[in-house]
């Protein structure tokens, strides 16, 4: 009776492969992390920055500061992830998000709303990004784009929806952004924790399954039975590693120095809060039409070919905010934008998959992850640090779309790496 594990019990009852239930449930992980999105914060930026008389900068650098930090935390959180398993992983960050970010609401100052936000911005980047990612991966090898696809769809559902609930909630209480934080907070624990607890397996093997539902028994060569499996040590010494590494960071730059910034630049441009907060929402929708059609094409060409085309579209695409003059053209510009941001829902962590297999998987990505949390960082300070220099945003712009250039460079430059067998 001690080893009673409820989740095996309702697998073993499942009427079709269990993967399909670790999906769903990793997506309500990735919907309620967006408690400490970018684009949850860029809603407080102006209420907040009102209220307290802080900077738009000193308030975005709480999550460039998570940022520096999640460099550290992440090799930690794949260490307890490759130990523990994504259940424990998971399970652990939910609470301490719900935590944190319902405890903002009595904030007074910047040191503890620093510790506050960047711990959940910390769990957001680290722990919360390479836990259901990665248990999906170990699912699914075949379907592994369209599987990482649904996550995407849910992480954009809740990018969306955390932002404009955040401005209902503003407006509701007169202005009152404290108990929009609390809110927020509580519903992290209510969406995720319980079904995380019941229903969570770290990898099919726990309950005698392979990856895709295949049947032991099959004599059918599959991608399951030829996908090189590497370890840490090994994919380290790779350039393929390192590349992709960098590459990230690249694309993770231009994604939060948007993100972080969109609701601001909206309001500067002459768009209402409301409609501000809309655009938000409207890139979300985009993000998860996008996390459907990347994820779909990962399936059928290439992972280097769908990310080289991914950068490239938020990088073209990050030019067009210079043209927004209308609530319209702001909503149009978003999706449009949006769609590209669904890529880097799906693609990076399915091309470490992809190069490096499942063994090692969370391991592999507690190391890159910091590329990724460096980029944000950089990405959120450089374009605060532009407008408190020029006052106005357009110089950003172009920035993002070199970077995208660059990512590009890297990501063609990756080759499938090959073991040494001497």
């Amino acid at each position: 009776m001690l080893n009673y594990n409820p989740a095996s019990v309702i697998a073993n009852k499942t009427p079709f492969f269990y993967g399909w239930v670790i999906v769903f449930t990793s997506s309500l992980s990735m919907f309620v992390r967006n408690a400490a999105a970018t684009l949850t914060i860029a809603v407080f930026v102006y209420p907040m920055s009102e209220d307290l008389g802080w900077s738009r900068t000193l308030i975005v650098g709480a999550a460039a500061a998570s940022g520096v930090a999640s460099m550290f935390i992440s090799p930690l959180a794949g260490w307890i992830l490759q130990k523990f398993g994504s259940k424990f992983l998971i399970s652990i960050s939910l609470f301490l998000l719900g935590l944190v970010i319902l405890s903002i609401r009595w904030t007074t100052n910047p040191i503890t709303f620093y510790l506050l936000f960047g711990t959940g911005r910390l769990i957001f980047q680290a722990p919360l990004q390479i836990g259901p990612t990665t248990v999906v991966a170990q699912w699914f090898i075949k379907l592994r784009g369209r599987a990482s696809s649904i996550l995407g769809v849910s992480h954009s559902l809740g990018m969306g929806l955390f932002p404009l609930f955040a401005q209902l909630f503003i407006n509701a209480n007169n202005g009152d952004w404290r108990m929009a934080w609390f809110w927020i907070g509580i519903s992290v624990w209510i969406v995720a924790l319980p079904l995380t607890l019941l229903l969570l397996i770290n990898k099919p093997e726990d309950i005698k399954e392979l990856p895709d539902g295949i049947n032991k028994t099959s004599k059918i060569n599959s991608k399951t039975n030829t996908e090189e499996q590497w370890n840490l040590q090994d994919a380290v010494r790779t350039p393929t590693l390192w590349l992709l590494a960098l590459a990230g960071g690249l694309v993770f730059f231009i994604h939060t120095g948007v993100n972080i910034h969109q609701a601001a630049f909206l309001r500067d441009s002459g768009i209402s809060a409301s409609a501000a907060a809309s655009a938000l929402a409207i890139m979300a929708g985009g993000s998860a039409i996008g996390s459907i059609i990347w994820g779909n094409l990962l399936d059928k060409f290439s992972v280097k070919l769908v990310y080289s085309l991914a950068a490239g579209w938020l990088g073209i695409t990050a030019l067009l905010f210079l043209q927004v003059s209308s609530t319209t053209s702001a909503f149009i510009v978003a999706i449009i934008f949006g769609i590209g941001l669904g890529g880097l829902l799906v693609i990076p962590p399915v091309a470490m998959a992809h190069y490096f297999g499942r063994q090692s998987l969370g391991a592999i990505r507690g190391i890159t992850e910091p590329f990724v949390s460096g980029g944000q960082a950089i990405g959120a300070v450089a374009a605060g640090v532009i407008f408190d220099i020029s006052g106005s945003y357009d110089g950003t712009f172009p920035v993002f779309t070199v970077a995208a250039i660059i990512a590009i460079i890297l990501i063609i430059s990756t080759r499938k790496p090959k073991k040494n067998t001497r």
